[in-house]
């Protein structure tokens, strides 16, 4: 597998024990998977912040978000109703939990490299029935001057596409949920195209069908229809159990270039880019055979879940791509890449 991205000496630029839980009785077991954008003159970042209470020993406990706050559950370990041999999600009497709660919290940089945590930004929680087990994966798409934030709403419900606007990123409003579930991975375009708003997004199918990459319009940012599957998964490759969208899509004159993550049957997660006509999203015209990059680095091949390097953020300058990317579902790192280069490394159809 080949690998052109040019990662960070600083990496990992961001881990757990950096931040601070958000209330008293939660530890941060993971940061993963920041929405990027630039504000004020500086590089942000939206991160995925993932709590649990500290584990005690013979017990499995987990937070879920209820109308008055957070209730830790408590489960031991010997219950026969237990099942959990994920470090991500358990089962417990038929019903699936996750082991961690996420909210989104915002940290910025002066370089692009060392950040801290600004006084005087709210953290982004799950509210609502849709997003009991919290919020998940923002991705930032930045037109005409209000900022969309597409993430994942995680509930018993199921996992769908969930939406805010800002301008100053202290006032939200909120447009519940855009696309139901089974569903995530949402990147809105940054520009419309023949005035329609597109944004990438992907299905999870449980039998007939996959996971793939579907195409959708919209008149106004909110309101989503005409759905298109336009990149699928490809036995025997890399991508061949999954593939999702990264950030919005990269305006460049061949195309509109997306980087998107894939992964096999083994859950090992690497990049890949494909291209799509610019007045025409739905007609993908290139992709690559080979991943971008892939998991290498040790912080990328252990961590809270190895073998995973997932991006949804990126800052463009020029030919100069810097992707922000979770490594190993733990740490949050970046790398850059040459535009031109990922242009080089497609295959057109």
């Amino acid at each position: 597998m080949s690998d052109i991205a040019r990662r960070f000496p600083e990496n990992p630029i961001l881990c757990p024990k950096e931040l601070n839980a958000s209330r008293a009785g939660l530890e941060i077991v993971c940061l993963l998977n920041p929405g990027v954008f630039t504000f004020q003159n500086k590089i942000w970042l939206l991160v995925r912040v993932a709590e649990r209470p500290a584990q005690k020993q013979g017990l499995i406990s987990f937070p879920v978000l209820r109308k008055n706050g957070i209730e830790i559950i408590e489960i031991a370990e010997s219950d026969p109703a237990l099942a959990d041999n994920d470090p991500r999600v358990i089962n417990y009497q038929g019903a699936d939990y996750l082991t961690t709660l996420s909210h989104l919290r915002l940290v910025c940089s002066d370089d692009g490299v060392h950040f801290y945590q600004p006084a005087g930004y709210p953290l982004l929680q799950g509210e609502g029935e849709d997003e009991t087990f919290g919020i998940e994966d923002c991705r930032v798409s930045l037109i005409d001057n209000t900022y969309y934030l597409t993430f994942t709403s995680v509930s018993a419900h199921g996992v769908g596409v969930g939406l805010r606007t800002t301008k100053d990123w202290k006032r939200f409003e909120k447009h519940g949920m855009i696309i139901p579930p089974h569903n995530k991975d949402c990147a809105i375009f940054e520009e419309c195209i023949n005035g329609k708003f597109y944004a990438l997004h992907r299905p999870s199918s449980v039998a007939l069908g996959g996971n793939y990459i579907w195409l959708a319009e919209s008149p106004d940012g909110i309101h989503w229809g005409k759905h298109k599957c336009i990149v699928k998964t490809r036995p025997n490759h890399w991508d061949s159990a999954r593939v999702g969208a990264g950030a919005a899509p990269i305006k460049t004159v061949e195309g509109w270039l997306e980087i998107y993550h894939g992964a096999n049957g083994k859950h090992q997660y690497c990049l890949g880019a494909f291209l799509m006509d610019l007045n025409d999203p739905s007609k993908v015209l290139a992709r690559t055979e080979e991943p971008i990059m892939v998991p290498t680095a040790d912080y990328e091949l252990h961590g809270f879940f190895g073998e995973v390097v997932f991006t949804n953020g990126h800052i463009v300058n020029g030919d100069e791509l810097t992707i922000y990317y979770g490594a190993a579902d733990e740490f949050v790192c970046g790398a850059k890449f040459s535009v031109k280069e990922i242009l080089s490394t497609l295959k057109y159809a």
